[in-house]
């Protein structure tokens, strides 16, 4: 007895007792367990109606209804089992009207064991047959449905063809990819017909290789010309159902081709980007919100954060934002400024006024005028300049260094620093009526570390720019580089991650950055790969690892010219502004007052 024949249920209808207990008798002892009877046309449709059998065994005749009336009802049913129709007087119409209607077969009385097992074994593998073809025929559907879903919904382009690299299918995509082509791309042409005299005419053999091969080529990267427009593709070339025979072949091809074309604005959403800023974090959502709102009114804001996250795209932003866009913005960096010139430089003077005031000077306020006046680092400013400041900003006019003609002017006044005002007020360091004049609407800036999902997308505007700069075809970043980038603290905030990427783009030797461009205290454990660092990155990261507790601002020193005289030449071509040489070495100004003060840099004996 198998376990098919234990699986197998059989329906005998007879309305003979002793028939029905006779084939009963003989499918059981043939290890066939589940074997019902039934007497009557009624108690057969009702048994066919609550259970499913596999075979069921009828007589011609019935009490008040016929097999053959069985037969069509079972067909009206949806009942698809093999019936077999026993008769004591067989009739060449009644087997016509039998096997017309679907019987499996047809048995004259009188009935042998044999007989009755032979033909059983043969209805019930024939219906185990259509069964099986029947769920084959369903999941062969079921796969061709997800396969053509798929095939419709992917962006990417998707061409297979036979091992004849004629076009068997083609997905929508593709259709939009080659709609400017010259050469329709269609199911039933063949592939180097479509790709004659094109860029892409070197796929014909490349998939043609596959195919004899059976290994799949990927991802390789070819710039093409599609109808007027210079497209960039990345290519992957898989075999289908390869066969290892003697003459290597497969039966087709799939070719994917994505369009990794270099999108200036379709790249970047809307949303994420305001001005020159960038962020898709809650966080700097938030600090959008408020500049689209307070770039509208003229009243002072104050900026605050951190150093390195960005204050001055925000006065940028602020002053595009606001109807004094058209007027000039005018920039003073209260630090690079001796506290003895900032009062003239802000205000102006009279010739005369002092000793090398040969000529009159307006100041900066007077050429803000209409516009924004942006004063950075306010909290370094001396109590004096913070007197003037607070009247200047109470009744919007002031006296230049020598005159005693009052000049008004109509500008607006932005201020940013990355010191604790507070704590400066509560020392007696800064004004407190100055701290609150100032403090009317203030947008604080959070660190890079706080904004949640901001650095791929930093990562991706740094790359672009720094590939652009550099003449570099640099298309992105690995995940492994990636997951340190994220995974890293960023004391120095954007101004930091913009450095490291423009050290890895400086690096990069292909058209990825990899963990291999970074600096190695980035590098997290997990992502780091296996592969040992490039020649020039031991160079770099051996000299910074002498200095692993200072900010990785500094990593840019690491060059085999001397850390003082970059600076000394800085503060040179900067004419002593230390603002500037510390933008030109790309460091914070607190970095280069520091390193100055370390190497005991003579500031005088300078020729500044």
């Amino acid at each position: 007895m198998t376990k098919e024949h234990e699986k197998t249920s059989i329906l005998i209808v007879d309305d003979e007792e002793s028939l029905r207990n006779t084939f009963r008798i003989f499918l059981t002892r043939a290890g066939y367990e589940n074997v019902q009877t039934v007497a009557s046309f009624d108690e057969a449709i009702s048994a066919a109606s609550s259970e499913d059998f596999d075979l069921i065994i009828c007589d011609i005749v019935l009490e008040s209804h016929s097999g053959i009336d069985l037969l069509q009802q079972f067909n009206d049913m949806g009942i698809t089992c093999p019936v077999v129709i026993i008769t004591g007087f067989p009739q060449v119409e009644t087997a016509s009207d039998a096997v017309r209607l679907g019987a499996f077969d047809y048995i004259p009385k009188p009935v042998e064991k044999e007989t009755l097992l032979k033909t059983a074994r043969l209805a019930l593998r024939q219906y185990r047959l259509e069964q099986e073809k029947k769920k084959a025929d369903a999941a062969r559907d079921q796969y061709r449905k997800v396969l053509e879903t798929i095939f419709k919904s992917v962006s990417d382009t998707i061409i297979s063809v036979d091992s004849s690299l004629t076009i068997e299918e083609i997905n929508h995509t593709s259709l939009q990819l080659f709609s400017r082509s010259e050469k329709r791309i269609e199911a039933g042409a063949k592939l180097d017909d479509c790709f004659w005299q094109t860029d892409l005419n070197v796929l014909c053999s490349i998939t043609a290789k596959v195919m004899q091969t059976g290994k799949a080529l990927t991802d390789l990267r070819l710039e093409c010309n599609i109808g007027e427009e210079t497209k960039l593709l990345s290519i992957c070339v898989s075999p289908l159902e390869y066969l290892q025979t003697d003459r290597h072949t497969s039966t087709g091809a799939v070719l994917v081709l994505r369009d990794i074309t270099y999108k200036k604005k379709e790249q970047q959403s809307p949303s994420h980007r305001l001005h020159k800023m960038i962020g898709a974090s809650p966080a700097m959502q938030e600090v959008f919100t408020l500049i689209k709102n307070i770039g509208k009114v003229d009243s002072s804001v104050l900026v605050t954060g951190a150093s390195g996250t960005g204050k001055e795209l925000v006065v940028d932003a602020l002053h595009k934002e606001s109807l004094r866009r058209d007027k000039p913005l005018i920039k003073v960096d209260c630090t690079a400024i001796g506290d003895n010139l900032l009062e003239s430089e802000l205000f102006g003077h009279k010739k005369g006024a002092f000793t090398g005031a040969t000529e009159d000077r307006k100041g900066r306020i007077y050429q803000a005028k209409g516009g924004t006046l942006f004063l950075d680092e306010i909290g370094d400013i001396s109590q004096m300049m913070q007197l003037r400041l607070l009247r200047f900003l109470q009744e919007k006019t002031y006296y230049p260094v020598g005159w005693d003609k009052e000049v008004k002017v109509d500008v607006r006044v932005i201020a940013a620093t990355n010191a604790d005002l507070k704590e400066k007020v509560r020392t007696g360091s800064f004004r407190e009526d100055l701290y609150y004049r100032l403090l009317i609407i203030d947008i604080a800036l959070p660190p890079l570390k706080a904004r949640d999902g901001d650095i791929p997308l930093l990562v991706n505007l740094f790359i672009q720019r720094f590939s652009l700069q550099l003449k570099k075809r640099i298309t992105g970043i690995s995940d492994q580089a990636l997951a340190s980038l994220c995974s890293y603290s960023w004391p120095g905030n954007v101004r930091e991650l913009e450095h490291i990427i423009e050290r890895a783009c400086v690096l990069c030797p292909e058209t990825t950055i990899s963990s291999a461009q970074l600096p190695e205290n980035i590098v997290c454990i997990e992502a780091r790969p296996n592969t040992p660092l490039s020649p020039l990155t031991h160079l770099v990261s051996d000299k910074v690892s002498a200095r692993a507790e200072e900010p990785p601002s500094e990593l840019f020193f690491a060059k085999d010219t001397d850390i003082k005289e970059n600076i000394i030449t800085a503060l040179q071509k900067s004419g002593g502004n230390k603002a500037k040489a510390a933008r030109m070495l790309k460091i914070d100004r607190s970095t280069l007052y520091r390193k100055i003060h370390e190497l005991h840099i003579d500031l005088e004996s300078l020729s500044i």
